[in-house]
């Protein structure tokens, strides 16, 4: 699961870093996602320690939830966008969908590897 942490927060990153820059550089909003996936990172190297694997990756999955629960706004626009109809803000809508679609991926992964480790 550390190998798992760390790719997901390296796709964290990269989402802010793009959203970032293909705003235009706009708001700093846009980096939220690779603020997020800074202490993923950091999280993930902890997880590496077999001694910390499981606090660590308990840890990151609070961090990614929290960051799914912001992301709900863009996730309750996606449909208008799809759809056609305008919305204020598409890219953030687009980064918000796929901040809460990595999210949710990863927290499925996390839990099923928190439940292994209980047992």
């Amino acid at each position: 699961m550390p190998a798992a942490t760390l790719a997901f927060a390296v796709a964290f990153i990269v989402l802010g870093l793009v959203g970032y820059f293909v705003t235009g550089r706009a708001s700093v909003t846009a980096l939220i996602p690779a603020f997020l996936g800074l202490v993923v990172l950091l999280l993930g190297l902890m997880a590496r320690n077999p001694r910390r694997a499981r606090m660590a990756v308990l840890m990151a999955l609070m961090v990614v939830l929290l960051g799914v629960g912001g992301s709900f706004r863009g996730l309750r626009q996606i449909g208008d966008l799809v759809s056609g109809r305008p919305v204020a803000r598409p890219a953030a809508v687009v980064a918000q969908t796929l901040m809460a679609a990595l999210g949710a991926v990863y927290a499925l992964l996390a839990a099923r590897f928190l439940a292994r480790r209980r047992a």
